[in-house]
């Protein structure tokens, strides 16, 4: 659960979506992600307990509907937004500033991403023209340099090597950026879908 939600401020978000009118869970869970711009989207076993416990306060009640639960706020339930409203005013202060931040991480990893695919592209492209010109030999099998001397520089490499190195170095670059900025769980949730697409897009290249 996002860091804006603690303190069972949730219980009170969820309050003021069921006071737009009728949801179901599922509702809920949706309404919730497209307020975060799908950077955030929370589980079930976040939402339903939740609304277990206001069912329980009396905050809400529930009818069954085409096998679903449909949630409903009680006078009781909005009378303790009323009270709330102040809290309520902070909390969607404090969602539109985590949501900025989010898309800010968000589109800084997309940008390293973005320029590292585009890299990759570029090397298998060349590596691909090479081919189809009969150009590309295999690697030779390594062997120690002599002392003082470190081998052929990565300018050298044959394109798969530079391949590897790049990919090496991908892999290191990231999990520093992440790991610099200490990241919540949400936050790393989404760089990892950010490196997923980052992935589709080399499956669609090289298909």
């Amino acid at each position: 659960m996002t860091a804006v939600f603690s303190h069972g401020r949730l219980r009170l978000y969820l309050l003021k979506l069921l006071d737009d009118g009728p949801k179901h869970g599922y509702e809920l869970i949706r309404l919730l992600e497209e307020r975060f711009l799908g950077l955030y989207a929370p589980s079930a076993g976040t939402i339903y307990p939740r609304l277990q416990r206001l069912e329980v306060e009396g905050l809400v009640t529930h009818t069954a509907a085409g096998g679903r639960k449909v949630y409903e706020i009680t006078e009781a339930g909005r009378a303790e937004l009323r009270q709330r409203a102040g809290e309520l005013s902070t909390l969607e202060a404090d969602i539109t500033a985590s949501v900025e931040d989010l898309s800010a991480l968000a589109g800084e990893i997309h940008t390293e991403v973005r320029g590292s695919v585009r890299d990759l592209k570029r090397e298998l492209r060349e590596a691909t023209r090479q081919t189809r010109q009969g150009r590309w030999t295999s690697p030779p099998r390594p062997t120690a340099p002599p002392a003082g001397d470190e081998g052929p520089g990565p300018a050298g490499d044959p394109p798969l090597a530079e391949f590897d190195r790049r990919l090496a170095e991908f892999t290191v670059e990231v999990g520093a950026l992440v790991r610099a900025r200490r990241p919540s769980d949400q936050q790393v949730r989404t760089a990892i879908r950010l490196l997923d697409g980052a992935l589709d897009g080399l499956r669609r290249l090289l298909r």
